[in-house]
């Protein structure tokens, strides 16, 4: 072989490298961009999850709050049923009356004895708050994987070599969530609750 064919092959084989890594700089850009992409799609789902969740917590936790609304309601006056049965059964003079202030006592303790086992709205707010922080805490662990995904990209865009295949294909750091200005300060919940 001569030198000029040697030369030939060291060219060659040199472009074949630097081919090789580029491509597979380029590759793994595009594979942790895909990742930011997925991770950014997560985090659009739970916020569409909470968004989702929260009106019909709400009108379930509003609708056993009527319903108990209407059992206390019914407990009340089933509790007025007895004071006056008592009432008639002190006042009673014949049997008839008698049996008939029984009826009113028998049906007020069925009304109270029926009302009481349906209480539930205590059960639904509950079973709301816990779907609540779920749904937080379920954002909160996508925001967290969307910045460590960013973090893999930005550092792959931003480390040499892979920032020159980076600056070619148009690939730029992608921003990260990060809490707000004040974040590091307790609520006043004075003001909150106050308002």
């Amino acid at each position: 072989m001569n030198s000029k064919n040697i030369r030939l092959l060291v060219i060659v084989g040199i472009v074949a490298i630097l081919g090789f890594w580029g491509c597979n700089s380029f590759n793994g850009l595009v594979r942790n961009d895909e990742g930011v992409k997925k991770a950014w799609g997560d985090v659009q789902a739970q916020y569409q999850r909470r968004a989702d969740l929260i009106p019909g917590l709400i009108k379930t936790v509003q609708e056993a709050a009527k319903n108990e609304r209407a059992i206390l309601e019914n407990v009340t006056k089933a509790r007025a049923g007895i004071v006056d049965a008592k009432n008639q059964i002190a006042n009673a003079t014949t049997p008839a009356q008698l049996e008939a202030a029984n009826r009113t006592v028998n049906s007020a303790l069925t009304i109270a004895v029926e009302a009481y086992p349906q209480v539930r709205s205590t059960e639904a707010f509950l079973k709301f708050q816990d779907d609540l922080t779920g749904t937080e805490n379920r954002i909160t662990q996508a925001r967290t994987d969307y910045n460590t995904a960013v973090q893999r990209f930005n550092i792959s865009v931003r480390s040499f070599p892979g920032n020159i295949i980076a600056g070619m294909a148009g690939f730029k750091s992608k921003e990260e969530f990060s809490s707000k200005p004040g974040a590091e300060n307790a609520p006043d919940y004075d003001k909150i609750w106050n308002k």
